[in-house]
């Protein structure tokens, strides 16, 4: 009885809203921005054509990789064809050099999926 009452407690903790949120799930963009401004905004702008350290991140959510014109990328992203879904995003986000490996970018990641959620539902209002 013991094991079947664990099974079921750890089957209605997975089903309920304490189990944590994938970081692709919808998240508060107002928060996204607020990170973004920390953590992103000292090497990547918004604006459409601004370049920084990074390439401008204006419209990236479903852009193909490398594809903002003027921006020196590495040969690692400019091998990587994915679109950058919020999925992609999410995934790039936690751990860039671990997801496209040999990038140039130093960013050691978003750990909080949370985090990660906002951020990327910031990035889907800049269109």
């Amino acid at each position: 009885m013991t094991g079947r009452l664990i099974v079921t407690l750890a089957l209605a903790l997975a089903t309920s809203s304490l189990a944590p949120r994938p970081a692709s799930a919808e998240g508060d963009a107002a928060a996204g921005k607020a990170i973004f401004q920390r953590t992103c905004e000292n090497c990547h702008a918004v604006a459409i054509g601004v370049n920084k350290v990074g390439p401008s991140l204006w419209n990236v959510v479903d852009r193909k990789p490398a594809a903002v014109p003027d921006f020196a990328y590495s040969d690692a992203m400019k091998a990587n064809k994915a679109a950058w879904t919020p999925t992609a995003l999410d995934a790039y986000l936690a751990d860039p050099r671990g997801d496209v490996h040999g990038v140039k970018m130093f960013f050691k990641g978003l750990p909080n999926p949370a985090d990660r959620a906002n951020v990327i539902a910031y990035l889907q209002t800049l269109k």
